[in-house]
């Protein structure tokens, strides 16, 4: 399950749009889209406190769309998802300062048929045919606002933070970051990265940047770099003098991705969480897909992951077999030709 923290000292603000204008002569809603400027906190319910993220009790009527691209204008996102507006309640476009490549939106529906629906229609759908960027949405359980930095910061409990960047978070295995499928991984100079918009990310630019590594910000060494996922503090690992776990002790942010190898390490769950690209045999890194798919695209924009969504509801021998194929790709470290396999057969359990 997934919560928001949104840290703002505005008020949101009334937007005027065009899409909206036009379907308010039309009768079709009386929609009142605002903005507000402010950072937004995604928070997940760790495994060991939450139920899974299939679950049926984690959708809610409130839709958390993570990072759209600035070349998406308001009216641009309102027509990308134009057929659902009738059955939006509320919507609020959340701005950052520091993040002017991108936006979110925070979406209420009249209820949860609509929010599936849109949930099923949109979540790993490209936002335009010719570009990379996808659509991510996540269901949110609650939303609390504050003006305080450190308390937007603070996770509930049980819950820790994921990446604000679309990019990263589909850096994360699908248990971690409730994105099921992706052709890419973005690891090791992958040429897709620089298409993407999000540089505003520290990660991001530093996996872009290999001859301007920056040293340990604690003690300057260069050996076993560590960055943090979620703020992008650079620290040498336990095999050094240990400052990456250290900040984790002070932050609470317990993803970090090790800049020689791109491995993502969990402090809390004390494991790797990325999504494989790692041969077992000689442990080096297998190719990828120099384009950035990021879904499985299906017939009319519609993805995988959406199929798989739509499938929370099958008896459980038939969800039991989608756990069984994810644990047997974790455990063999599988190549995502391997996967392409598992999404195939996937479609012969369901046909």
């Amino acid at each position: 399950m997934f919560t928001l923290k949104i840290h703002s000292v505005n008020f949101p603000q009334p937007l005027h749009t065009a899409v909206t204008s036009a379907a308010a002569a039309n009768r079709k809603n009386d929609l009142k889209p605002v903005e507000l400027m402010g950072v937004a906190h995604l928070f997940r319910q760790l495994p060991s406190a939450a139920v899974i993220i299939a679950n049926i009790t984690a959708r809610t009527t409130l839709l958390f769309v993570v990072a759209v691209p600035n070349y998406m204008s308001s009216d641009d996102f309102l027509l990308f998802c134009e057929n659902h507006l009738p059955h939006f309640e509320e919507i609020m476009f959340l701005r950052n300062d520091g993040m002017e490549d991108r936006y979110s939106v925070l979406i209420r529906f009249e209820d949860q048929m609509a929010a599936d629906g849109f949930y099923c229609s949109y979540n790993g759908k490209r936002f335009k045919p010719s570009e990379v960027e996808v659509c991510h949405i996540y269901f949110s359980q609650t939303v609390e606002y504050t003006n305080s930095a450190e308390i937007a910061n603070i996770p509930p409990s049980d819950y820790t933070e994921l990446p604000s960047c679309p990019v990263c978070l589909e850096r994360l295995d699908p248990d971690t970051s409730g994105i099921q499928s992706t052709l890419c991984d973005h690891s090791f100079q992958c040429s897709c990265v620089s298409k993407w918009t999000y540089l505003s990310c520290p990660v991001c630019r530093l996996c872009q940047q290999q001859d301007e590594t920056p040293p340990c910000s604690i003690c300057g060494s260069f050996k076993n770099l560590w960055i943090c996922l979620i703020c992008g503090s650079v620290g040498c690992g336990r095999y050094e003098k240990g400052h990456a776990s250290g900040h984790w002790c002070d932050t609470q942010h317990h993803f970090s991705l090790g800049l020689e190898k791109q491995q993502i390490w969990d402090y809390v769950g004390n494991k790797f969480v990325h999504r494989l690209n790692q041969s077992k045999v000689d442990g080096k890194s297998i190719p990828v897909n120099s384009r950035c798919n990021s879904t499985l695209a299906g017939p009319q924009g519609t993805s995988i992951a959406s199929e798989m969504y739509q499938n929370m509801l099958l008896p459980r021998d038939k969800a039991i077999l989608i756990e069984q194929s994810y644990d047997a790709v974790e455990r063999m470290e599988a190549s995502h030709l391997l996967k392409v396999l598992l999404v195939l057969r996937f479609k012969l359990i369901f046909n």
